[in-house]
């Protein structure tokens, strides 16, 4: 007799997606590394493809999900602390991002393609969790924007590209490493950083220059046990940015009161916080009143990481579907082999590697500041890839959870991943500027330098790949010229999207991708929701190539 505690045999169940290599397996992502940057070592990519594949780091992306970070600001004797204790895991992940210099390292990196390299790996990172990469880009960003105060920089600069990660709270002369976060929008103005009430007041001067004291508050401080942060704060001559440290010079905890954390939809892994400065120290970084250039400059590289960041989630959502209709049958036959789930999965893969060519190509721009091409690419596809790329990861994630039905939803085992995705893929449609934002900010980047001839010049070496594509490109330099209104910003955000899409996929992808992309994306033979190609595609071979395992 079976024990009452027994169950039946439980078959038709997929096994996890683990114990894989992420690099190896992404096809898309490898090609993509090959056209941009074909001189790059990638056994840094290999080996951190497979790291971050294994269940032992799954396991500890879900812990530090679970397990969220909790405030404690005062001690058990009431004195002021304002620490946030995260679980162990968290720590096991920070360590590997900073070990994988995804942070500042590229800055003094000595890589032909620091930053292309740097993507790739931020990328699949992002696969296995995102929300620690969040002191990491913030890292990233701000390195650069140290150099307008020397002297801060040639003692913290080091400790940003250093490969150690040292979570302790004390004066960075003690620490390998360190990272950074920023701190710019308050309750009254948002993405309007110029209705910033926060003051600074000069406090004299020492060997970091110029010293402040800053006065206000913060409506989202991510990450607030970073060593230290970039802030916007009013100077006597406007908006300014400052350094401003955790610790002070003298071992002095700085005056940021965290008043609590933000319960947020996803990201959860990560502390968002609301802070207070009461009359805290820091440091001028550039000039007085020059606060919103060396946000803007910031917010490009930050912008990068949420294309970035998306195309990695969209990839993952994509292989755990993969994953699960290839093991899972229903009506007679696997799932992966259903004609329209056939259709769903291409739909998806094309959107997926769509998104790593725009993103990867976008990264490279970053690798060749004094290529006057490559300086206006950079202004035009940092918003059309923060705009298209994020504006369709919910969408994304939505129908990839829909190919694992219920056991997509629940939050538990390796399925409960794609729950975790879901909740993730809105936050970089929002965070440093949301569509409405990035659409603007295209129609600036129209203005700067010759940009329809830069656009006609990325988009040559397609033409006559395919008559969709063709008629976009003939169309669009004219729309550049005539300067679209802030109405029609975000269809020219979404054309410019595509057509660079498209031409990137037919210099780097099999004609069955690249055809299927413009017959769908600019041919019109498409509907309104994935799963919608034509039938004239070639579903077999766009979807073994998306294949997460080898």
């Amino acid at each position: 007799m079976t024990a009452a505690a027994d169950t039946h045999d439980v078959f038709n169940q997929p096994a996890p997606l683990a114990d894989y290599n992420l690099f190896d397996t992404n096809r898309a992502l490898r090609d993509a590394l090959n056209f941009n940057a074909p001189a790059l070592q990638i056994a840094t990519l290999h080996a951190l493809g497979e790291t971050i594949g294994s269940t032992e780091m799954q396991t500890h992306a879900r812990l530090a999900n679970i397990h969220t970070p909790q405030l404690h600001t005062h001690d058990r004797f009431g004195r002021r602390i304002d620490e946030v204790e995260f679980h162990p895991s968290y720590h096991v992940l920070m360590r590997a991002a900073v070990g994988a210099g995804l942070h500042g390292t590229p800055w003094s990196g000595t890589s032909a393609s620091p930053h292309v390299l740097r993507a790739a790996g931020f990328m699949l990172f992002t696969e296995l969790e995102p929300s620690v990469l969040c002191p990491i880009s913030m890292s990233y960003a701000v390195t650069p924007a140290l150099r307008s105060n020397p002297l801060i920089h040639v003692e913290w600069g080091p400790k940003l590209a250093s490969l150690w990660y040292d979570p302790a709270l004390k004066s960075f002369k003690d620490k390998p490493g360190v990272t950074m976060g920023m701190g710019m929008t308050e309750k009254q103005g948002g993405s309007d950083v110029r209705a910033n009430t926060t003051r600074a007041v000069r406090a004299g001067s020492d060997a970091w220059g110029e010293r402040y004291e800053i006065t206000g508050h913060k409506w989202f401080f991510s990450a607030p046990m970073c060593d230290a942060f970039l802030v916007l704060a009013q100077a006597p001559a406007g908006l300014s940015c400052f350094f401003l440290p955790r610790v002070l010079p003298d071992g002095e905890r700085n005056a940021i009161h965290i008043q609590r954390l933000k319960d947020k939809l996803g990201n959860k892994a990560n502390a968002s916080s609301e802070v207070e400065f009461h009359g805290a120290g820091a440091w001028l970084v550039g000039e007085e009143g020059r606060g919103i250039p060396q946000i803007l400059e910031m917010g490009t590289m930050t912008r990068l990481d949420c294309a970035l960041g998306t195309s990695g989630l969209m990839r993952q959502a994509l292989s755990l579907a993969l994953n699960h209709t290839s093991q899972r049958s229903a009506f007679g036959k696997p799932l992966i082999e259903q004609p329209l789930m056939k259709n769903v999965l291409a739909d998806l893969a094309l959107e997926s590697e769509a998104a790593t060519a725009l993103a990867i190509r976008l990264a490279r721009t970053f690798d060749h500041p004094g290529d006057a091409h490559e300086r206006l690419m950079s202004r035009l596809l940092t918003p059309v890839a923060k705009f298209w790329i994020c504006k369709r990861g919910s969408h994304f994630a939505q129908e990839a959870m829909e190919c694992l039905g219920g056991n997509g939803y629940v939050e538990e085992g390796g399925e409960g991943v794609m729950a975790r995705v879901y909740r993730e893929m809105p936050l970089n449609s929002i965070w440093e500027g949301a569509g409405n934002i990035m659409a603007i900010d295209l129609l600036r980047g129209l203005r700067k330098g010759d940009a329809a001839a830069a656009l006609a010049h990325e988009l040559a070496p397609a033409r006559g790949q395919h008559a969709a594509l063709d008629r976009l490109i003939d169309a669009l330099p004219s729309r550049v010229e005539a300067m679209a209104t802030e109405f029609e910003a975000r269809r020219l955000a979404q054309d410019v999207a595509l057509a660079v899409q498209a031409v990137l996929l037919s210099q780097t992808a099999p004609a069955a991708v690249t055809d299927a992309f413009c017959a769908s994306r600019l041919g019109g033979d498409w509907g309104h929701a994935f799963g919608t190609l034509g039938g004239g595609a070639d579903f077999d071979a766009i979807i073994a190539r998306a294949l997460p395992r080898v």
